[in-house]
């Protein structure tokens, strides 16, 4: 297994252009995916400049900041690879960095058979079809999703970006969340109204059964109820903590990778080909204006995706 792990990371140096000979980069872990850190480490030894590997204590939540001082220090590098339990996609520190130029993937709770089966895939299909949806969701001025299980929600996307994450880093500033394979947006904040029903799987829930399904109740761009059974109440305990902000509702995406499946880790799950996920919580990352130490995608699938009333996902078939 540590071979293919190995040959996955250099997959991602070479295939997403992460790494060149004249760049510094810095991997950053945490003791939980340390094994997976030391992996992007030593296959950055072999293909970069100067290369550092900083482990740090997992966080307690997706977004959460690292510590002042890693922040500072990842201003000072070309490329950051960012595989820790919690996410920091969602964050000033990352955000910060690629501002000033860095190139960073974070891999935000990998499991070793994602890095194995995703990491490969062929990222200029990905990055051909995520674009082709991105420039949908840029033009479109608002959006409805529906589901079998119970979703209906609309909200305004008008005077918001689409974005592509194509998972190829070649310029400085990009940012992929790996393994990449998605087109996301930020509805704008107050105006999403609905009901969305989670029947793939939200934060860490793991894959949710007919019986656990998450009914979240929206009004006025905010969840203002969460019912269901254990998986529910586990998702109330997840954004209690941070407040009404945590209840945004923060992003439209649509799965774009066709290796990933369906397997109960939120990283894989929302990235699968045709499936729609809905996140709560911090959208800055994406457009919008509200920031919150919380991120959670809840994955629907089967969807119908209608932007300006045109379908662009039918039936859990993306048309465009």
């Amino acid at each position: 297994m540590q071979k293919r792990l190995k040959e996955a990371a250099r997959a991602v140096i070479n295939n997403c252009r992460c790494v060149k000979p004249s760049d510094s980069v810095l991997v950053i872990t945490d003791t939980k995916l340390q094994n997976i850190g030391q992996v992007f480490f030593e296959e950055a030894v072999e293909y970069g400049g100067e290369v550092s590997m900083v482990v740090i204590t997992p966080r307690n939540s997706h977004a959460e900041e690292p510590p002042a001082s890693l922040a500072e220090l990842m201003k000072q590098y070309d490329v950051l690879i960012i595989p820790t339990y919690r996410s920091m996609s969602h964050t000033d520190a990352r955000r910060y960095a690629c501002e000033l130029g860095a190139r960073c993937a974070t891999l935000p709770g990998i499991l070793p058979e994602t890095m194995m089966r995703t990491l490969v895939a062929d990222y200029d299909r990905i990055a051909a079809l995520s674009e082709k949806l991105a420039e949908h969701l840029t033009r479109a001025k608002k959006a409805r999703v529906t589901t079998a299980a119970g979703t209906d929600i609309e909200f305004s996307l008008e005077g918001r970006m689409g974005y592509a994450d194509t998972g190829l880093l070649r310029t400085p500033g990009r940012f992929s969340n790996l393994p990449a394979g998605e087109a996301y947006t930020a509805p704008f904040e107050g105006t999403a109204n609905g009901v969305i029903v989670v029947d793939g799987t939200i934060g860490d829930t793991g894959v949710l059964s007919k019986d656990d399904r998450i009914t979240i109740t929206v009004k006025d761009g905010y969840a203002t109820e969460i019912t269901g059974g254990k998986a529910a109440q586990h998702l109330i305990s997840l954004v209690e903590p941070h407040g009404k902000e945590a209840l945004n509702i923060a992003e439209l995406g649509i799965g774009t990778n066709h290796e990933a499946k369906l397997i109960g880790n939120i990283l894989e799950d929302e990235k699968v080909l045709s499936t729609v996920h809905i996140a709560l919580g911090d959208n800055k990352s994406m457009g919008g204006n509200i920031a919150v130490n919380s991120h959670l995608d809840g994955v629907l699938l089967c969807p119908m995706v209608y932007l300006d009333d045109e379908p662009i996902i039918k039936d859990g078939k993306i048309t465009v």
